[in-house]
């Protein structure tokens, strides 16, 4: 592997801080991350009133559900943001640049744009001009996107790699601060006030971000890659025609990619629909894992097709996407040759354990919890200490370094799992559900803050925000994809435990509260002892696939090893 430009050290090898401990919590109040957990609340909280707030106020003017839900598609944008990331990192905003610096003047222009878009659905009535309110929220969300893009490539250019873990860790907080507010306080405002206030209170709080981008310190100076196209003669006609058939492309395989990344296949659908063909097939066929993986590889074959070189001729369309989308990757697997494939297999698979754990809800009122105790403990117990594993992960890159601490979270999630396993197997005990939810936000919060510090180490100097976009739009694909089967592994594993096969025995053993599983077991057609296997079942699974992400990190962390001893040894 060779190293990052402008990092100290090989990627990954993030340095230990050589002071004592105090010199890790420093980290936590320096400027530059008290800048980021400001920048952290401006991203969490335009995401939240546009893709969840904003529904409960399409509800009370009257909307259907079937037109609530279209308005989710906005998170598209998230799921390919990588493709106009490019832009991003290869563009100058005329003065501001050269008076703020790359991407603190890009952060300014989409925080001014999300600003003046959640101003105008403020303004507006969705009952009346809903096409508008769906015009402005595309809008805002477009560039959360973006302004998601620049924080990401601002916060790796501006620290060092054992700092990204406190950088990444105040990102976190601010983010989760963001969300409860924009989740509580617009409901509550619109009970009293009405929705129109609720949102312009909520516009004025992006003054946070604003002040926190020029606040923050500029990024280390790095060279603008520019779009090169000389030497190529300009043919108008021709390429326009090209720059259609490329565009197409890539807009087919950005709704294909979406489609597969979200799960939801509706806007798919509707432009099937479109060309007179039927579309709710598709979405029949959109549920299974299958067709979604299908979109993800077709999308990316098309985005792929869209930005290769013409056969045996260099177009200036060509040349431009090729740069674009092509010379980030090439960046990449040159710098990590042969571990480029592991590396980015790492990054896809480090969060698996947790990604397929999408049926949670379910299992605690299937277990014979009320919906308010799931509240209590998740909502509030299981946020404080998802935060703590937060701290604890900034906190362990700064002090054990990046790839030690990656490894930590590698083990930690996995067997974190196996609590749940123990939990579906004692029954309705709030002390064994304050335990579990415990370990286990403890593990994710800390494991996350890891992948995003490793990750952030990955990227390259003038292609940051474009490596960084994609790998945060991969990490969670295999996850959702194999979420899909979670419900059918354990109704699957309990029939076979009630019908004579796997784990049949262990019905016998298993000796629960009264209450448990009672409703659930009605619904699945089991008893509720096979029910409670089969979730046990699912949690040991759910911790065995995550030994793929522990062999990758143990290799990566092999394959560092043995290329510091080489450069010792030279």
């Amino acid at each position: 592997m060779s190293q990052r430009s402008g990092a100290d050290g090989p990627v990954g090898t993030a340095r230990a801080r050589s002071g004592g401990w105090r010199d890790g919590l420093r980290l936590f109040v320096e400027r530059r991350t008290l800048v980021m957990l400001a920048l952290g609340f401006s991203a969490g909280l335009p995401y939240l009133l546009i893709f969840d707030t904003l529904s409960a106020w399409l509800r009370d003017a009257g909307l259907s559900l079937e037109l609530i839900g279209f308005f989710s598609l906005a998170t598209l944008a998230y799921s390919f943001k990588f493709l106009w990331a490019p832009l991003v990192d290869r563009t100058v905003v005329p003065g501001l640049t050269r008076l703020l610096g790359h991407r603190r003047s890009w952060m300014l222009v989409a925080q001014a744009v999300i600003t003046v878009g959640l101003w105008l659905i403020a303004g507006a009535d969705p009952a009346a001009h809903l096409g508008l309110v769906a015009l402005f929220a595309v809008g805002t969300g477009f560039a959360t996107a973006t302004q998601d893009i620049v924080i990401d490539a601002w916060r790796i250019e501006v620290a060092e790699d054992e700092e990204q873990g406190a950088m990444a860790a105040a990102y976190q907080w601010g983010y989760r601060v963001a969300m409860i507010v924009a989740g509580a306080v617009p409901l509550i405002l619109a009970q009293t006030r009405g929705w129109h206030f609720s949102y312009a209170v909520m516009t004025a709080l992006m003054g946070v971000g604003i002040a926190a981008v020029l606040l923050a310190p500029r990024e280390r100076a790095h060279a603008i890659r520019p779009f090169a196209a000389a030497g190529i003669r300009a043919v108008p006609a021709w390429e326009a025609m090209e720059w259609a058939v490329r565009l197409g492309l890539l807009l087919g395989g950005a709704l294909l990619l979406g489609s597969g990344l979200t799960a939801d296949a509706n806007l798919l659908a509707a432009v099937v629909n479109g060309v007179g063909l039927d579309g709710g097939l598709l979405k029949a066929a959109w549920s299974g894992a299958g067709a979604q993986l299908a979109g993800v590889v077709a999308g990316f074959a098309l985005i792929a097709a869209a930005a290769w070189p013409a056969p045996g001729v260099r177009t200036r369309p060509g040349v431009y996407l090729g740069a674009a989308l092509g010379a980030p990757l090439a960046d990449f697997f040159r710098r990590f040759g042969r571990a480029a494939v592991p590396i980015l297999a790492l990054i896809c698979l480090y969060r698996l354990s947790d990604f397929v754990l999408n049926i949670m809800n379910p299992f605690y009122l299937d277990l014979g919890f009320s919906k308010v105790e799931v509240a209590e403990v998740r909502k509030v117990f299981g946020v404080v200490m998802a935060m703590l594993g937060v701290f604890a992960g900034g906190y362990a890159v700064a002090r054990i370094g990046l790839l030690r601490a990656l490894l930590v979270g590698a083990f930690a999630g996995p067997i974190t799992n196996l609590a749940f396993a123990w939990l579906a197997l004692r029954g309705p005990s709030l002390p064994a559900l304050f335990a579990a939810i415990g370990v286990d936000n403890l593990a994710s919060g800390y494991a996350g803050t890891c992948l995003i510090a490793y990750m952030s180490s990955l990227t390259s100097a003038g292609f940051t925000a474009t490596q960084y976009a994609l790998f945060s739009s991969l990490y969670s694909l295999p996850g959702k994809l194999i979420a899909s089967q979670s419900g059918r592994i354990v109704e699957g594993a309990a029939r076979a435990a009630e019908g004579g096969g796997a784990f049949a025995g262990l019905i016998a053993l298993v000796d629960l509260p009264a209450r448990s599983y009672v409703q659930g077991a009605a619904k699945s057609g089991v008893t509720p002892a096979a029910l409670g296997i089969g979730y046990a079942s699912f949690f040991v699974y759910s911790a065995l696939i995550g030994a793929l992400a522990i062999g990758l990190a143990l290799w990566v962390a092999a394959s560092e090893r043995a290329e510091l001893a080489t450069q010792a040894a030279d």
